[in-house]
């Protein structure tokens, strides 16, 4: 094999196909990219850790067939290193030549006969097509809610739901709930058909960020019985639906707040980096103490001390004294697109929402923490 190709669009693609590679697994050839031509002007670059597959394909000009694997870490290294030029390699039995102008490296690499079959091509009967901003922001906005995927749970996933112009996604960990709503534009052929998935957050963490190194203004995804294929561009995403009974969890969302704060968003995460120095990290709690236009933070740990901060805001009701886990509250604050946002608040022991004032569409739920004493 034997071809030529951009060094951005190579890289590009080795950076897409990476996020699928298995470093230290018990296959070596799943930290490998596999690299097959395709025709005279296209190289299909594959990565698999077997939960996902990701496929690409770049422009390039064959001169030679064939498929072969190289490590997808080092071929990424070697290349982010080389002239803004025309890459080429070149495959022998058990290696690969790549030069540009004066640099050359002999990379060794693994029989494509190793590589996993990737089944890519589904029945597209169970489709939809949306646009890319809006899916990918409303990703970034409640990914970050669910449980971590290492759980193997169906609180690792989001659900996902586009009926006819409305996109609504939410994610829990038990501890928060993030639900966003958006009003899309869909270009599915039946765009009365609701569409519906459960696919672990990782899955839609990787795809918000290829959508970042791609130029499509559409998602197409398509699923048939477990499998569901997502499309971006030149890029595909193979992965398995979650099946089971996700919370109904627009039903743990309280019908009304007797109490709201309104709050400067980087007055909050200033004064809740500083509280949280003094905080222990076993339970990350930090008191919110509401009054008067005031909002006094404070925190402690037996074996370092304590701390306290006060900033102003907006806040009118009844004193209220209610503790979080800091840091679900700094992962809202780093998602909230808006300078102010608004605590909803009720009890100390009720859920309680933040979200930004100028997005109705995004809540960011927070179970609070019993304070002792």
């Amino acid at each position: 094999m034997k071809f030529s190709a951009n060094k951005d669009d190579l890289l590009n693609g080795i950076k897409i196909v990476e996020r699928a590679t298995v470093v230290k697994g018990l296959q070596p050839v799943l930290a490998n990219v596999l690299i097959e031509t395709e025709g005279a002007n296209q190289v299909k670059l594959t990565a698999t850790d077997f939960d996902i597959s990701i496929i690409t394909l770049i422009d390039a000009h064959v001169e030679d067939e064939g498929k072969f694997t190289l490590p997808a870490k080092k071929l990424g290294e070697i290349l982010s290193r080389l002239n803004d030029d025309l890459i080429n390699l070149e495959f022998s039995d058990s290696a690969a030549t790549i030069t540009c102008k004066n640099s050359k490296f002999d990379i060794i690499g693994i029989s494509a006969n190793e590589f996993p079959r990737i089944e890519e091509n589904i029945s597209e009967d169970d489709c939809m097509e949306i646009e890319t901003k809006p899916f990918a922001k409303a990703i970034r906005q409640v990914v970050s809610a669910a449980a971590g995927y290492e759980t193997n749970n169906l609180l690792s996933g989001v659900v996902c739901e586009v009926n006819k112009n409305i996109l609504e996604m939410a994610a829990t960990d038990g501890n928060r709930l993030a639900r966003v709503r958006e009003v899309v534009q869909n270009k599915s052929a039946d765009d009365e058909k609701p569409f519906e998935m459960l696919l672990s957050s990782r899955v839609l963490s990787e795809l918000s960020k290829i959508s970042l190194l791609t130029d499509s203004d559409s998602i197409k995804i398509c699923k048939e019985k477990k499998k569901i294929v997502i499309t971006i561009d030149k890029t595909k995403i193979v992965t398995n639906l979650m099946f089971g009974q996700f919370p109904k969890y627009n039903q743990l969302i309280p019908q009304s707040f007797p109490k709201e704060a309104v709050i400067d968003k980087y007055n909050l995460t200033s004064a809740l980096e500083r509280v949280a120095v003094m905080v222990s990290e076993k339970n990350s709690i930090v008191k919110f103490e509401f009054a008067d236009n005031t909002l006094k933070l404070s925190g402690d740990s037996p074996e370092a001390g304590n701390s306290q901060d006060e900033i102003d805001i907006k806040y009118t009701g009844e004193p209220l004294a209610i503790a979080f886990n800091y840091k679900f509250i700094l992962e809202f604050l780093k998602i909230a697109e808006s300078e102010e946002v608004k605590v909803e608040l009720n009890s100390p022991l009720s859920a309680t929402v933040f979200a930004p004032v100028s997005d109705e569409d995004y809540i960011y739920l927070v179970m609070p923490v019993q304070l002792r004493g």
